[in-house]
């Protein structure tokens, strides 16, 4: 059931009394969506999600709460800390967590699972699909956020990924620069290993560029879909094996140079069996 409720009230109420009343949900129900994030308020024009049932709201604040009973049984998979630098920290994505919440939810996203354990605020610097397993980087303060974000938008960070893709593709460092969505993308792919049973080759993947897929639109573009891809291969209920193996830049912040790969059982984790053949 995918509901969305929308009220402005007209009395001062708790958060989780205006929703019950409102919405006919059980205040237990209600209670678990707004911890999970599904909740929202808007007062004086600013929109943030609410997570206390029990806050007293005054007339004239809007509620909106987006109600997806699916979305809010899921349970997220559990990520990793890699490397902790203070103001920004390294965290392993395992595959099916979200890099950050929808008005649906954020209790299955890096940044919520982050922000839960750290204590510290989180903030979104770059992304990682859903579907793919691996390295990412989330800043703790406002500052770093934005000198961080400006590697991305500069390429001037190193993006190192792994995939095992279906056929036998033997390439060293080949780029792949087609074009994505009308925008410049440049990928350089080198061969690993081939598996002759599985008839799928592990690659190395290096992004000059960060479009939306860039990596699995290109593999896909020259007959080589990553093994587990359901929105450009077969999909055939796999998980989808790819990985963001490793980052290196140098700290905006210290001026330091970086360089953080994925432990080995964290990139075994992550590329599910496949990985083993290696």
């Amino acid at each position: 059931m995918r509901q969305t409720f929308e009220l402005t009230l007209s009395e001062t109420q708790t958060a989780a009394d205006a929703l019950a009343a409102h919405t006919g949900l059980s205040k237990g129900r209600i209670k678990d969506a707004m911890t999970k994030g599904a909740c929202w308020w808007t007062w004086k024009g600013k929109t943030l999600r609410l997570r206390r049932a029990t806050k007293t709201l005054y007339p004239g604040i809007r509620l909106a709460l987006y109600y997806d009973d699916t979305v809010l049984a899921r349970t997220p998979p559990e990520a990793s800390c890699v490397q902790d630098g203070k103001r920004y920290s390294l965290w392993y994505k395992p595959h099916g967590l979200l890099a950050q919440g929808s008005q649906w939810g954020d209790h299955c996203s890096l940044l919520r699972w982050v922000e839960q354990r750290t204590g510290r605020e989180v903030f979104l610097v770059h992304r990682l699909d859903a579907d793919a397993a691996g390295l990412m980087l989330v800043a703790h303060d406002g500052k770093a956020a934005g000198a961080l974000s400006q590697l991305f938008q500069g390429r001037d960070i190193r993006k190192v990924y792994q995939a095992w893709v279906c056929g036998d593709l033997q390439a060293s460092d080949q780029v792949l620069d087609e074009p994505i969505d009308g925008k410049a993308a440049i990928s350089r792919v080198t061969t690993l290993a081939y598996d002759p049973q599985q008839d799928s080759t592990l690659v190395e993947v290096v992004i000059e560029t960060g479009r939306k897929h860039q990596i699995r639109r290109h593999l896909a573009g020259i007959g080589h879909a990553i093994v587990g891809d359901r929105l450009y291969g077969d999909g055939k209920g796999e998980t989808l094996q790819l990985l963001a193996q490793a980052l290196s830049f140098r700290c905006p912040l210290s001026r330091k140079a970086i360089e953080v790969s994925l432990p080995e059982a964290l990139w075994l984790e992550g590329a599910a069996d496949q990985a083993s053949k290696s």
